[in-house]
């Protein structure tokens, strides 16, 4: 499985910031999965930078897309919009799973606005930018990951196979 980090900063794309979250998120991925993370980049607060990298990352491949930051309340927080305007199918469950999970630690995780969804075989889900969220998070999506994963690469015809057991 292919794996690209997306963080979304206006400071850290300018290098005014050093980008704390996507590195946890490779790190979490490295060292428990047997996944590859191939892609990691900074973006800008910009939907159209951040639905250019989603979109080529989706065309080259990618199983999963994890980006970080953007999803708040902030005026330039489009990371859900950006989102929104490449997946095909979204995934609402996801979304509500981790804010479930993250209000039981914050009541502030009813703020977030992260959404996630699937282009082609590619499943993307938008994760906050806080390092200790992101940890938190990804303690709730790691047990699902590897079947939704699954799912998404299955051949379109064994779909029916399934259906006829």
């Amino acid at each position: 499985m292919q794996v690209a980090i997306l963080t979304v900063s206006d400071r850290g794309a300018r290098g005014e910031y050093e980008d704390r979250s996507g590195p946890i998120l490779a790190e979490i991925i490295q060292s428990k999965t047997a996944w590859q993370v191939s892609h990691r980049a900074i973006v800008p607060d910009e939907k159209a930078a951040i639905a250019n990298a989603l979109i080529h990352w989706c065309n080259a491949g990618v199983n999963l897309i994890l980006t970080s930051g953007g999803t708040g309340f902030s005026p330039r927080d489009v990371t859900p919009e950006a989102t929104k305007s490449v997946i095909e199918r979204e995934t609402p469950g996801i979304a509500e799973a981790l804010r479930a999970e993250s209000l039981k630690i914050t009541r502030h995780a009813m703020l977030s606005r992260a959404v996630a969804g699937i282009r082609g075989r590619t499943l993307i889900i938008n994760m906050p930018g806080n390092p200790k969220a992101v940890r938190e998070n990804m303690d709730v999506l790691l047990p699902i990951l590897p079947h939704a994963l699954e799912l998404l690469s299955e051949a379109p015809d064994s779909e029916s196979q399934h259906r006829q057991v």
